[in-house]
């Protein structure tokens, strides 16, 4: 932890909020371990809610006061790319908070430009910890899910089973998958994920565990056909072989996991021949607030049992170092100014 300058506005369509709540994400363990280097330091983190300190002039949506959660990935927010909701085709590039050159959101205040297109209000009586997922996680898993062509009941496959993978599991459920097939190799997490199946509420879907090698447990799962979507919340060589290999001919690969920045030697022929879809996705986190929201707040989709350690944010060293063990125990950190 390190003393900066506070943040100012960027511009006036930009605002300044004062973070009461963040988290670490999977994907920012690439930092930690040293797999991404920008070769400069800032800030990390892109998941945090907290309250509007001030705005500038042009700002319409937002006062000061008002409570909000950040989306993840920000565009300019008045290009035709960014007028989809989705700030990956943002004409100016996207950015993510806590990557690259935009400060992120473990801090104690974050500038957010594009106030009116990046903030959303934080619904009574919605958690932080839900509000937090909102920010990037649950609007993977849920993008992931869709991008996945889930038949009504089909079998689904999710790689990883952090915060992402778990919610990807209940995305797929409630988008009408009926069979899920969790991987991890931590069992305590396979355990969980089969836990969220059962108190789904869904009786149409189950989630069962895989055990052993995952390509010959899911082929002995489904009869050698395969599945029909598959879901690779980690996005390592391994996973993304066992992925191609484990859907059926003619299904998907739905790629939300964050690669290193080693090329991976994709196996073209092999999809080829098997007429396999294949999409990497960053989430368009505005694009699923309208749909995300009201399945949250109603309990349709549930997003407790993620969350499972809090840390002072003085303390996120030792958060951190707990993340990274990734042990059963701890799935997903939330940190407090």
């Amino acid at each position: 932890m390190e003393e900066t300058d506070d943040p100012v506005i960027p511009d006036e369509r930009g605002a300044v909020v004062a973070v009461e709540a963040t988290a670490i994400c999977g994907s920012d363990l690439h930092f930690f371990d040293g797999d991404l280097d920008f070769g400069f330091a800032i800030p990390v983190g892109h998941e945090f809610i907290g309250r509007v300190t001030s705005v500038g002039s042009a700002v319409e949506r937002f006062k000061v006061g008002d409570r909000v959660l950040v989306a993840s990935v920000t565009g300019c927010g008045h290009c035709d790319g960014c007028a989809t909701a989705d700030p990956v085709c943002c004409v100016g590039g996207p950015q993510v908070f806590g990557a690259g050159s935009l400060p992120g959101g473990q801090a104690t205040a974050v500038a957010v430009h594009a106030a009116d297109f990046q903030l959303l209000a934080i619904p009574e009586p919605m958690s932080d910890e839900a509000a937090l997922l909102l920010t990037d996680n649950l609007p993977t898993g849920w993008a992931g899910a869709q991008r996945a062509d889930i038949p009504p009941g089909g079998t689904v496959v999710v790689l990883g089973l952090g915060a992402v993978g778990l919610c990807a599991v209940r995305s797929a459920l409630a988008l009408g998958a009926g069979r899920v097939l969790v991987a991890d190799p931590v069992e305590g997490r396979r355990a969980r994920a089969v836990a969220f199946g059962e108190a789904s509420g869904n009786p149409a879907g189950t989630v069962e565990a895989l055990q052993g090698d995952t390509v010959e447990a899911v082929l002995a799962a489904t009869g050698g056909r395969g599945a029909d979507s598959v879901i690779d919340a980690v996005a390592l060589d391994v996973t993304l072989d066992q992925a191609l290999a484990c859907v059926r001919p003619g299904g998907t690969v739905s790629v939300i996991g964050v690669h290193d920045l080693a090329p991976y030697p994709l196996p073209v022929l092999m999809a080829l021949f098997r007429s396999v879809t294949l999409r990497l996705t960053t989430a368009p986190v505005h694009r699923t607030w309208p749909e995300l929201v009201p399945l949250v707040l109603s309990g349709q989709l549930a997003t407790d049992g993620i969350f499972t350690h809090e840390f002072a944010l003085a303390d996120a060293a030792e958060a951190y170092a707990l993340v990274a063990g990734r042990s059963a125990g701890c799935v997903k950190v939330l940190l407090r100014p």
